[in-house]
């Protein structure tokens, strides 16, 4: 039996946490500097609770509101250079699971000048950096408790992950009353991440009774809406669900890493503009026949409930797009995997360049 695991961060969760715990921001300083996308910050009333903090506090703070969805490594670096011009004791970030990895690393660059934006994927790890509180407001990434930043390189405009001690943050807030104001695509795409974590997870040849233990307690949540209930006409109670199954998620794969969807999925994103949750969702029917090859036991214990061919059906209706890749673009585009990913040696039966360039050619012909 394994149990190995390495999360420090410190998780704060239940409505008004952030009200709550006010202390907690003084005790990193008086100088914040925060980062958020352009709308869901404040749509969601986060933003506004923490300015509430802020004043009662007298805490300073600079707000720099250009996160953009998939950050980039130059948008990262600009707001760190401000973070350091500001004098920051700590980087807030408030968002969904983009402006969360970018605040990760946007305490990189504050605290490392002399890195390029694209230095970043070379650091040294741990690299110093200064705090990083975090606030989200999507029920999916799990950036709240995992060591992983994933950005979208500016040079290349590819999307490429950094990892290490030095991205966790150093408290999470939890407050599922922030996500009640995402519209329902993207609740839709962030619940598929969620999904997409938990299985490629619990799959994962890297897994152990603990992460299997996370795993299978979101999948427990997570299942039924995929399957039954949608993502319209949510109670609160729905969005709590989901919010905790997102961070059950996140501490899966904070200890097994992902699987080949999120690999192949970035392509979806980069080149289709498709959701992030979707564009893994739309490979998972691939991996479940792999895992139900090569290991049949942990797909019964997934789908004691449900059926595999229920949930591939379900899948089928989120992730109908219309895009159409020719063998000649599968073949280019699988030509960068040849080599060096992890997420595909934690597949089940293993997984190559030729499996990524046959899944494209079958489901995009």
């Amino acid at each position: 039996m394994k149990i190995d695991s390495y999360m420090p961060v410190k998780i704060i969760s239940g409505e008004f946490c952030v009200i709550n715990n006010a202390d907690i921001f003084s005790r990193y300083g008086k100088r914040c500097f925060v980062v958020t996308g352009k709308n869901s910050a404040k749509a969601s009333g986060a933003l506004y609770d923490v300015l509430s903090v802020f004043e009662d506090k007298e805490i300073l703070f600079e707000l720099f509101d250009e996160i953009e969805p998939n950050p980039e490594t130059l948008t990262c670096k600009r707001a760190g250079e401000s973070a350091r011009n500001f004098g920051a004791d700590y980087i807030l970030g408030i968002g969904g699971g983009s402006v969360l990895d970018a605040a990760k690393a946007v305490a990189i660059f504050c605290s490392s000048p002399e890195l390029s934006h694209s230095d970043i994927y070379k650091r040294k790890v741990p690299s110093s950096h200064i705090p990083v509180l975090l606030i989200g407001t999507t029920a999916g990434t799990g950036s709240e408790v995992t060591g992983v930043s994933v950005l979208t390189n500016s040079d290349s405009g590819l999307k490429k992950s950094i990892s290490g001690a030095d991205c966790y943050a150093d408290v999470a807030f939890c407050d599922y009353r922030y996500t009640e104001s995402v519209n329902n695509l993207t609740c839709k795409s962030t619940c598929l991440d969620a999904l997409a974590h938990a299985v490629e997870s619990y799959l994962s040849n890297t897994s152990n009774e603990l992460s299997e233990m996370y795993a299978l307690k979101a999948l427990g949540i997570i299942l039924p809406f995929v399957i039954d209930k949608g993502f319209s006409d949510l109670s609160r109670e729905d969005y709590e669900n989901l919010y905790i199954a997102s961070i059950f998620a996140g501490l899966a794969i904070n200890i097994t890493g992902t699987c080949f969807p999120h690999t192949v999925g970035y392509y979806l994103t980069e080149s289709y503009n498709v959701p992030h949750g979707i564009a893994c969702a739309v490979f998972m029917p691939v991996l479940l026949e792999r895992a139900n090859k090569y290991c049949p036991e942990k797909i019964e214990a997934i789908f004691k409930n449900y059926s595999v061919e229920q949930l591939i059906n379900a899948l089928n209706t989120y992730t109908d797009i219309d895009i159409k890749i020719s063998a000649e673009e599968a073949k280019c585009v699988s030509s960068r995997w040849e080599s060096g990913v992890k997420n595909f040696d934690r597949t089940p039966g293993g997984f190559t360049y030729l499996h990524a360039e046959k899944a494209l050619r079958e489901i995009f012909s």
